[in-house]
Formats: structure tokens, C-alpha cells, sequence
């Protein structure tokens, strides 16, 4: 029977004292969870599937408020889910909800998050995000990235910035989000990283690439990028989720 075979972990790294990543797949969902170990949940390819990471905003109140607020949700929309237009408007609903929370509890008014995720359809994929939370695609050709970042050029002689310019919540005021909308093809065999800046501020693309090429088992490739951004000093939560998908 065809699957998508999904394989995560979520951990608060070396630095942070709490962990306010959050994840989804399909049904489940963790949330602020601190875990070396990559799960493994396996679907049919009978009916749309949604994985998404939430990163929420350090340095504001309730980053992993906002984080589980928005996985809780697509969870629950994810069955739903068949287009790009849906998809938009299930993040803004995510957007509208973190403000609403704001304004019934006051401390709570700036708490914002992004997210990352691919939507499985039957006959391809929709990639989206919002904020610098990152979906990559490796094949053949190696590792590429998926999502748009929405962050500013970083500073010369630097590889990555903790700016972001676009966020869910975040703000005082309801502003509302233009979610990055990706439709592609999807072949089985190709594997998916979704995951949060936890991973890729330490972690150069190229050596993912080579980590993933190294370890053809989703388990103990989660776990050695896992690994990888602790060794490099693990100065955010670190998110991460292999999709693997399967006709046959």
C-alpha cells in the first residue's frame, strides 16, 4: 500500500532554557517537547497529509504559546486541506487566532511564531512558510531549498541573520500574512526536511546534504542533524522531520 513515512525529532538545544518549537504531522502534534529520540508515524496515501514546524519568536512572551497554538490548528484543519488557497487561509486563521489570544490575554499581546510544512497531496506537494522555518527537497541532483525565507540579506561575512520580516502574530496590531505558496512535482524515494532555524543557522546546507547522503535510514539521519547542530553549539531549539514518501 502507498505511505508517507514521516521521522521527527524536537529538542531545546544548548542554549535555550525551554524548548518553543512545535510540530505537526497529520493528526499529532508535539509541543515544547524536549527529545533525542526521531519518531517514526507512518500514513496511507489515501488522503491529504500536513507536516509543519512552528518556531516561536524568542525574545517575545509565549513563543511556545503561539507555536502550539498554530500546530493545534493545522491539526485539526490539516484533513481539510486539498489547495494552495486553503492552505493560505488556514495560516491566516492561524494568524487571526494568536491575536485574538493577545487580546484576551494581555500578556500574551506580542507572541508570535513561523512555520514551515508540506501538504502530501496525491499527485504532488505544496510547500509554504512563513518566517525562516525551512523545507529542503534532496534528490539525485543533492539537497535544495523549498521555502522562502523571510529575512533580510545578513550582514557582510555572515551566513544566516535572526531577522525575520514576516511573521504569524508578532505584532500589537492584526496584521495579515502572506503565506509563500509552492506547488511541486513529488516523486517516491525523494526525501523532505522540514525544520527549524535550530538546524540551519549552525549547520551548513552542505554538510545536511552530506549528512543525509551518509545515512540513508530516516531514523539515524534525524538523529545525526540533530547531532551536528549541538556539536556546533546548539544555540536555538532544534526541530526536524524527514518525509519520505512511497508508491508501491
Amino acid at each position: 500500500m502507498p505511505y508517507t513515512a514521516v521521522t521527527a525529532l524536537s529538542h531545546s538545544g544548548l542554549v535555550r532554557d525551554h524548548n518553543e518549537d512545535s510540530l505537526v504531522v497529520g493528526p499529532w502534534t508535539l509541543c515544547g517537547t524536549v527529545t533525542e529520540t526521531p519518531q517514526t508515524l507512518v500514513f496511507p496515501r489515501s488522503r491529504p497529509l500536513l507536516t509543519a514546524v512552528a518556531d516561536g519568536l524568542g525574545g517575545q512572551p509565549g513563543g511556545e504559546i503561539a507555536s502550539g497554538l498554530v500546530v493545534n490548528r493545522l491539526a485539526e484543519l490539516g484533513p481539510t486541506l486539498t489547495d494552495a488557497e486553503g492552505v493560505g487561509a488556514a495560516l491566516e486563521t492561524c494568524n487571526r487566532q494568536l491575536f485574538e489570544a493577545g487580546e484576551s490575554h494581555p500578556e500574551l499581546a506580542t507572541m508570535g511564531t513561523t512555520v514551515a510544512g508540506v501538504l502530501i497531496l496525491r499527485d504532488g506537494l505544496l510547500v509554504f512558510n512563513i518566517g525562516d522555518s525551512r523545507v529542503y527537497l534532496q534528490d539525485e541532483d543533492g539537497l535544495r531549498q523549498l521555502s522562502v525565507d523571510d529575512s533580510p540579506a545578513p550582514p557582510p561575512g555572515q551566513r544566516v541573520t535572526s531577522r525575520v520580516t514576516q511573521t504569524i502574530g508578532g505584532t500589537l496590531l492584526h496584521t495579515p500574512v502572506t503565506a509563500h505558496l509552492v506547488p511541486c512535482p513529488l516523486r517516491a524515494g525523494e526525501r523532505l526536511l522540514v525544520c527549524s532555524d535550530g538546524l540551519t543557522d549552525p549547520v551548513p546546507d552542505e554538510t545536511i546534504d552530506r549528512l543525509l547522503d551518509e545515512e540513508s535510514d530516516d531514523g539515524p539521519a534525524a538523529f545525526v542533524l540533530w547531532q551536528a547542530a549541538i556539536v556546533a553549539g546548539g544555540p536555538d531549539n532544534i526541530t526536524i522531520a524527514l518525509i519520505r514518501v512511497d508508491d508501491t
